[in-house]
């Protein structure tokens, strides 16, 4: 995956993340599904598969995040060029202190 020049100035994701541990963890499961489904022991077999496979999942799922945060930081770019572009839309509302939003408090007895 080819990532644009603009997405390099950004910070590299954590190599612990969401994304990182669920794939891992879905690649982890797929390996001892194929050892089920091929009648082998489930988790002693083909540990070499299993470290592969959690391997091949962890490295995909960093690279969605560090595609999922070059997206986000891209349409926040956007959407704060607009906002700058457009002051008229996006005029600040007077601030109301927490009293003026309440009502009157009367019990009911």
């Amino acid at each position: 995956m080819k990532y644009p020049d603009e997405a390099r100035s950004l910070p590299p994701p954590g190599i612990v993340n969401r994304s990182s541990v669920w794939l891992g963890l879905v690649g982890w499961c797929t390996a001892m599904m194929q050892n089920a489904v091929n009648r082998r022991p489930a988790m002693k077999s083909g540990l070499h598969r299993q470290v592969l496979a959690v391997s091949i999942g962890w490295f995909l799922g960093y690279h969605l995040t560090k595609y999922e945060n070059y997206t986000y930081a891209r349409l926040d770019r956007d959407m704060d060029e607009y906002v700058r572009l457009h002051p008229e839309r996006f005029v600040e509302k007077k601030k109301k202190t927490f009293a003026e939003m309440l009502e009157p408090f009367t019990p009911i007895r």
